[in-house]
């Protein structure tokens, strides 16, 4: 994990309020990391819903399977995540781990060993040693307590240099209900469903089939419109979890995700996604910058999605933006090469709202100095208008400096 704080973490982090039905204990249990925590138990309420969706990597962690083979029971007492190793590409090793993780859990909260949840995140190709955690979750389920939203984000961290937390509160008929989440991630992001380690929770009322549905659609727009190096990684999760606690203060119990008495609900909980989703931006690995990428008028939204990513995926881009270099051929080029409707001489190029390239050449009133300085902002915002269509999409990501080199350099030893 990196020592010094990203530039562009946020100044603050929310009040993150305890949600009924939902407690957190996080401990150190001598993974990877000396001197911190790297285990993490979420305690739920019998009856709590979940939801999930993983990555679409062809070669998933061992937790990821364990979660997809679960995932069908559509109820969860409990949720295990460890930092410092991946539990991936350990072959019946790994499978055996997270069997055992699961069982030792279970014991401590006296549940199934299906209804215990599991996420990795380290290194890959490493066996887990799934007994350090034997004793250590009987503890954590003791110790669990409501609140406890910063050390459960700051004990799933590996190379993030700062807890990624977010929190809403919204109408649910005539009562409130809060959603919470939890995130890590920094590098090996290119998210296929969801991305790195995520955990939303909320004591709403809402059944586990409703719940996957809205996590579904909610991550599209967020959490898979982030790349920080376009590696999508072996162990992306984001899972959900709906304790039904507000029910007690008359929320009602929805049971299909299309419910009008939803609207409100769905807004707030794709808000949260998407806080959390610009945090992860935020903290790529080495970043100095915040990169917003915008494409209009392509044929599609799915087409101005490729698009936005050749862009943000482009190494020779990134980098321009790291050296605070205007240079728009380098868009240009990504644009190109996405394999998308493009025409060249319709193509129009903004940095942070000045119009660098009109109509397939340089802008007749490019000033080098003016774009130069507005380079210099921790936020840059590319704008590509195609002039095809009606399709526009949006997708975040960030500069690629000299550190992102030296994390991954030597990540492994």
């Amino acid at each position: 994990m990196s020592t010094a704080v990203s530039p562009l973490a946020p100044n603050d982090f929310p009040e993150m309020p305890a949600i009924a039905g939902v407690k957190l204990a996080a401990a150190s249990a001598g993974i990877r990391y000396k001197g911190r925590t790297d285990l993490l138990l979420a305690v739920m309420d019998s009856g709590t819903a979940v939801a999930g969706v993983f990555t679409k990597s062809k070669c998933p962690s061992a937790p990821v399977e364990w979660c997809r083979a679960k995932l069908g029971r559509g109820e969860a007492r409990a949720l295990v995540v460890n930092s410092g190793n991946a539990n991936a590409f350990t072959g019946n090793t790994g499978r055996q781990a997270t069997k055992l993780t699961a069982e030792i859990a279970a014991k401590a909260l006296r549940c199934k060993p299906a209804e215990v949840f599991l996420a990795s995140t380290g290194v890959i190709g490493e066996p887990l040693d799934a007994t350090k955690f034997d004793g250590v979750l009987a503890t954590l389920a003791e110790q669990a307590a409501p609140g406890e939203w910063m050390n459960a984000a700051k004990a799933i961290m590996t190379t993030d240099t700062f807890p990624k937390v977010a929190t809403a509160t919204v109408k649910l008929g005539k009562a409130k209900v809060t959603i919470n989440g939890v995130a890590k991630g920094a590098g090996m992001i290119a998210p296929d469903m969801a991305t790195l380690l995520a955990f939303v929770f909320t004591d709403a009322p809402i059944t586990a089939g409703a719940l996957q549905s809205l996590l579904k659609d909610g991550v599209e727009d967020t959490f898979n419109a982030v790349t920080i190096d376009g590696d999508t990684s072996t162990s992306d999760t984001l899972l959900a979890f709906a304790t039904g606690a507000a029910a007690a203060n008359g929320a009602p119990k929805i049971s299909r995700a299309g419910d009008p008495r939803l609207k409100a609900f769905t807004r707030s909980l794709r808000d949260v996604l998407a806080d959390l989703a610009e945090q992860v931006a935020r903290d790529g690995e080495g970043a100095r910058k915040l990169v917003e990428i915008i494409v209009e008028g392509a044929v599609s939204k799915s087409s101005a999605r490729k698009i936005a990513m050749s862009v943000a995926n482009s190494p020779l881009v990134k980098t321009a933006i790291g050296g605070e270099d205007a240079n728009w051929g380098r868009v240009v080029m990504a644009v190109g090469k996405a394999g998308e409707p493009a025409n060249r001489d319709k193509l129009s190029i903004w940095f942070n709202g000045i119009r660098v390239a009109k109509s397939g050449a340089r802008d007749p009133c490019y000033d080098e100095a003016e774009v130069s300085n507005a380079m210099k902002n921790p936020k840059i915002q590319i704008k590509i208008a195609l002039g095809l269509g009606k399709g526009r999409d949006r997708v975040l990501t960030c500069d690629l400096t000299k550190e992102y080199v030296a994390i991954n350099g030597d990540y492994r030893s």
